[in-house]
């Protein structure tokens, strides 16, 4: 399937994807579908399975002259909808967008020094460094790493003015395997680097839908660098949680975690800070850095379709019209949606304001790693 943005020509992003069977048909396919034009930069987001190394390799041969970047997902958002199990391109026109693009090798706390020289000499390459009005970064992390925090805030700061979002590899909720690919290689337990320049309007946000109640967790056992809580309030993690919701352990899982987030206060402001699974020992795995004494609010989530639709009826609003929007969109919002039987108003949503992604183990947000949040750039008309 094909999607534009505009009729050809107007605004230079193309969006395709597949569903065949085999990853050398998806992407015979996908090539065969896009316009006959130069591209600046591909990105491709596939479900996991296809496997990593045959979609590198079968990327480099379609497109031998074009850059890309990509991972696996928890799940596309493409034209057709939300959906598990395909594989789509979003491609932007070179003679409207410019790419520059790296792979930072090493995600975790020893690598976070290199990853601020490496975004500075990223950034190096354009030739007005100063001017961040026309520049927005986009960062792919593997969402099985535990050190995004640390990396986004390195790269942020090294990048200044320069707005960034972005999303963590999933993989279909199996958390064994997360990939990135770029430019034919596979990263694991790293990062992929892109900084974009255009004269095409566009807008970075953020949207989530809950609020903090009095109900509070502090974290008073917890292995920080495998993000997990052994104990809330000095009792075990998963029987603590599970009361403060009014449930039993037993009954935990993801559409619960969904329902009933965890939140931290940074500044005047809430975020997610999400659980990943409960393991056999009651101890409950984060998708977000956690420490001991960190104070957890219990949250209660509000209307998500209302939420979103604001957020992106604003961004419209201020772009005059939007053109389409590259989302990174976390799995816990599609399952919470599931659950609340608005997965058809969620799609209906994104299909109006023209949304393609992937659904993610984590968001970026300039200097913030975030959970139960869709992140994104929306693209006004040319």
């Amino acid at each position: 399937m094909r999607w534009e943005t505009r009729p050809p020509g107007t605004c230079g992003i193309h969006v395709v994807m597949s569903r065949a069977n085999s990853i050398r048909e998806a992407i015979d396919e996908l090539r065969e579908s896009l316009p006959p034009v130069a591209f600046a930069h591909l990105i491709v987001f596939f479900s996991p399975r296809y496997a990593p190394g045959e979609t590198a390799a079968a990327m480099s041969a379609a497109f031998p002259e074009t850059p890309f970047s990509g991972c696996t997902s928890a799940g596309e958002i493409t034209p057709d909808g939300c959906c598990t199990g395909s594989i789509q391109i979003v491609a932007f026109e070179r003679s409207i967008f410019r790419f520059v693009s790296t792979v930072i090798e090493d995600a975790n706390c020893a690598g976070v020094e290199d990853a601020s020289h490496i975004a500075r000499r990223l950034k190096s390459q354009f030739v007005n460094q100063c001017d961040a009005a026309n520049k927005f970064a986009l960062l792919l992390t593997d969402g099985l790493s535990n050190h995004e925090e640390t990396l986004v805030a390195a790269v942020n700061w090294a990048l200044g003015d320069i707005q960034m979002v972005g999303g963590s590899a999933g993989d279909d909720l199996r958390f064994e395997a997360t990939a990135l690919i770029h430019n034919g290689r596979i990263v694991y337990n790293g990062a992929i680097l892109m900084l974009v320049e255009t004269d095409i309007p566009f807008r970075a946000f953020k949207t989530q839908n809950f609020d903090p109640t009095p109900v509070k967790l502090v974290i008073t056992a917890a292995d920080a660098e495998r993000r997990i809580v052994h104990e809330f309030n000095a009792e075990p993690a998963a029987l603590e949680y599970a009361n403060a919701i009014g449930l039993i352990p037993e009954d935990l899982g993801p559409f619960s975690f969904a329902s009933h987030p965890l939140v931290v206060k940074v500044g005047s402001d809430y975020y997610c800070r999400s659980i990943r699974n409960m393991n056999p020992d009651g101890s409950l795995s984060f998708f977000c850095a956690i420490d001991v004494g960190l104070v957890l609010t219990v949250a209660r989530p509000t209307d998500l379709a209302e939420a979103t639709e604001a957020t992106l009826s604003e961004v419209d609003k201020l772009l005059h019209g939007t053109q389409l929007i590259l989302g990174f969109d976390c799995i816990l919002r599609r399952l919470d949606a599931e659950n609340r039987q608005m997965g058809s108003r969620i799609e209906q949503i994104y299909q109006r304001h023209k949304v393609v992604g992937f659904h993610t183990y984590g968001e970026q947000f300039n200097a913030m790693h975030l959970n139960q949040t869709l992140t994104g750039i929306a693209f006004g008309a040319a």
